[in-house]
């Protein structure tokens, strides 16, 4: 799809991974990872700890090959409430990055924007120079949080917001312009570029292409391959909905968060507080389901089992 679409950027995540893990032609990443795992040693954990990040880390080194622009790889999900294990994991999978040749100028690394995640990401980039990607962003609070941390890039979730409002509520279609994860976005990338910030807000999540054609003028969006071929079959002209010059012209006021007052506003929106936990906890689930791949691959033929 990389080849045939040619996007300047890629992204990963623990379900993206563990699909591809499953496929015969990513076999030798897999094999890879495992031997890289085995040759480090320690507990049975550490070593499919250490195979798991490597495997994270060879797909990203391939997805690489094919694209100008930088991979996301995400930290573990399992992470989300744990600022310094972030920034450990984060500097290690950038140093399993350097191992390979591929330099931190190239990753983006991606951490789930919880208080403490965001956090991480203030500390990844001031400290270390470590570029982050924060996901699974589906509050106002969560990207006013991210811009004042000063992080490269936020993914702003459309489809799952769509998705909760569909579910919870009884309008069941919307067209794009009302479209209750468009509004998000456009109302954050607003935010944005009315105050200055240089955050990049990269749209993500969806679930058709009307709502991309809806954040026309967007930073980047990171769209799927089938919507992308859905696209492709169109040709029409497209003018952008999003500018800098209108955000500029925008009613919005600035507002500062803390940790306190991030917590309140967060907790303020219903469909943000669900989807964050559900999505932390998606990902920590296929986590668990790589890992689990990976300990029979590196356990089972053992001890004649």
């Amino acid at each position: 799809a990389i080849d045939e679409y040619k996007p300047l950027d890629a992204t990963t995540n623990p379900s993206l991974i563990l699909a591809a893990a499953q496929m015969p032609a990513y076999q030798n990443l897999v094999d890879d990872a495992v031997a890289y795992g085995k040759k480090l040693g320690g507990s049975e954990e550490e070593q499919i700890k250490n195979a798991s990040d490597k495997l994270f880390v060879l797909f990203g080194a391939e997805i690489l090959k094919r694209i100008p622009g930088r991979v996301s790889t995400e930290v573990d999900a399992r992470l989300s409430f744990d600022k310094e294990g972030m920034i450990q994991r984060a500097r290690r999978l950038i140093d399993l990055y350097k191992e390979v040749g591929v330099g931190k100028d190239r990753i983006l690394i991606k951490l789930s924007s919880t208080w403490e995640g965001i956090q991480a990401g203030r500390v990844l980039e001031a400290e270390y120079g470590i570029h982050c990607n924060m996901t699974l962003l589906f509050s106002f609070a969560q990207a006013v949080a991210c811009a004042e941390a000063g992080v490269t890039l936020i993914s702003p979730f459309v489809g799952r917001i769509l998705d909760w409002y569909v579910a919870n509520g009884d309008k069941k279609t919307y067209e794009p312009s009302e479209d209750p994860g468009v509004k998000s976005v456009t109302k954050i990338y607003n935010y944005y570029k009315k105050f200055g910030y240089k955050t990049i807000v990269m749209g993500a999540s969806f679930r058709n292409t009307g709502q991309i054609k809806a954040l026309t003028g967007c930073d980047y969006l990171t769209i799927s391959p089938k919507l992308l071929a859905e696209l492709s079959k169109e040709h029409i002209k497209l003018t952008p909905t999003l500018s800098v010059k209108e955000a500029q012209a925008c009613n919005l006021e600035k507002i500062h968060l803390d940790e306190k007052a991030f917590r309140w506003h967060h907790n303020e929106d219903q469909m943000a507080v669900e989807k964050l936990s559900d999505g932390i906890r998606r990902f920590a689930a296929d986590a668990v389901k790589l890992e689990r791949m990976l300990k029979e691959r590196m356990f089972s033929t053992e001890n004649g089992k």
